[in-house]
């Protein structure tokens, strides 16, 4: 039987696979975009929507930098909820404030826009924060927030619009990849099949329908996030990315500064970072506010034990924590859900299988560093 051929097969349409789908359909490649699920509804609709390069470090930050560029210039043909409203991390204590100053400067040195805001400077913009909270804020005006729960969805109507040499297929679990001369036949649950000189799979953290040797031995991890949303607030002003103290404490690019390593964590922070929780808030279009988020961990074999609910005793540590840094209800919550990311301390895993890529494991970095990096991971295929 004649199989249909594509240049490129990508599995999973989440952000990283579409992003690679879409670089690949602009260098004029015929590409096959498959969804085991009728929409994506992993990690990728599960977040925040903050794009916020501000927050990494190394080749990441310039990822997302390039990002930044690629979501204005699909923004301008077609709405993909894209916002620049930036993004403010708020110190709350002299060690925060200190670190937000080292990264003003380290920011500064490379040429990303960014200010440094007093305390009367950052209420008269935020007056939803608690004065009591704030020492002082690090800006970054060119920061953009997205719809996570609309983006993707709005990407892939935007790539399969405009490229007629891409195919979005829905449903389609693919559960065997086939090495053939030239290239790889995928076979899908089904029963079809196609074939490719390249399949991509950007599984995210579903580690059983392919290669489930490989990812048991892999050190890959999943990390479980719960977030809420409250119900809308529009009398509430709240625009862009709202990062905390505990962001300051927790992300990277600051892990990078001079007095990060004799930070210490106050008594009162001590039962958060047990679950990782660093508060971030981001208003919806509704006036509604996202809110969270925590961390709990299992290796990719064990990813069941986290559980499919959300901790109620965890949820009330974050609207504690978020009361001490915004004045409106925060309490009001309308739903919470928990999202899950696949990790590994190596930033990524990558594996090659004759013709077939293995990418994921990069953590909390896809929505804001996956149009960049797919942009130049591609270029290793064309």
């Amino acid at each position: 039987m004649l199989l249909a051929s594509f240049d490129f097969i990508i599995i999973g349409s989440g952000i990283l696979g579409t992003f690679h789908a879409l670089h690949a359909a602009r260098a004029g490649k015929r590409v096959l975009l498959l969804e085991k699920d009728n929409r994506p509804v992993g990690a990728t609709v599960r977040n925040f929507g903050q794009v916020v390069p501000s927050g990494l470090s190394g080749r990441w930050y310039r990822y997302g930098r390039r990002s930044l560029e690629l979501y204005r210039e699909i923004q301008r043909e077609y709405d993909i909820t894209v916002r620049q409203n930036g993004s403010v991390y708020i110190a709350s204590d002299a060690d925060e404030w200190q670190l937000a100053n080292e990264l003003y400067d380290q920011r500064r040195a490379d040429d990303y826009p960014c200010e440094l805001w007093s305390k009367a400077q950052i209420l008269a913009k935020y007056p939803a924060l608690q004065p009591d909270y704030v020492q002082g804020g690090l800006v970054f005006p060119e920061e953009i927030s997205v719809e996570p729960d609309l983006m993707i969805h709005r990407l892939i109507t935007y790539l399969t619009t405009k490229y007629p040499n891409v195919t979005y297929r829905v449903n389609a679990a693919v559960i065997g990849c086939e090495p053939v001369s030239g290239g790889t036949t995928v076979c899908l649950a089904n029963g079809e099949r196609f074939q490719a000189q390249h399949v991509l799979v950007c599984n995210g953290s579903e580690f059983r329908l392919l290669y489930p040797d490989l990812f048991a031995r892999s050190g890959l991890v999943v990390s479980k996030l719960q977030m809420m949303q409250t119900d809308p607030m529009p009398e509430v002003a709240l625009p862009g990315n709202i990062l905390t103290g505990l962001t300051i404490r927790r992300y990277e690019s600051f892990a990078e500064c001079p007095s990060y390593a004799s930070l210490k964590t106050p008594d009162h922070l001590a039962e958060l970072k047990k679950w990782g929780i660093h508060i971030l808030f981001k208003q919806a279009l509704d006036g509604s506010i996202i809110l969270g988020d925590s961390h709990e961990y299992a290796t990719a074999t064990q990813t069941d034990d986290l559980g499919f609910d959300t901790r109620e005793s965890i949820n009330q540590l974050m609207i504690r924590e978020a009361s001490r840094i915004v004045t409106f209800p925060v309490y009001r919550i309308q739903r919470s859900w928990a999202g899950f990311y696949a990790q590994t301390p190596q930033e990524i895993f990558e594996s090659d299988l004759e013709n077939v890529h293995i990418i994921t494991g990069i953590g909390g970095k896809g929505m804001t560093s996956s149009a960049g990096f797919s942009e130049a991971k591609m270029m290793d295929f064309i």
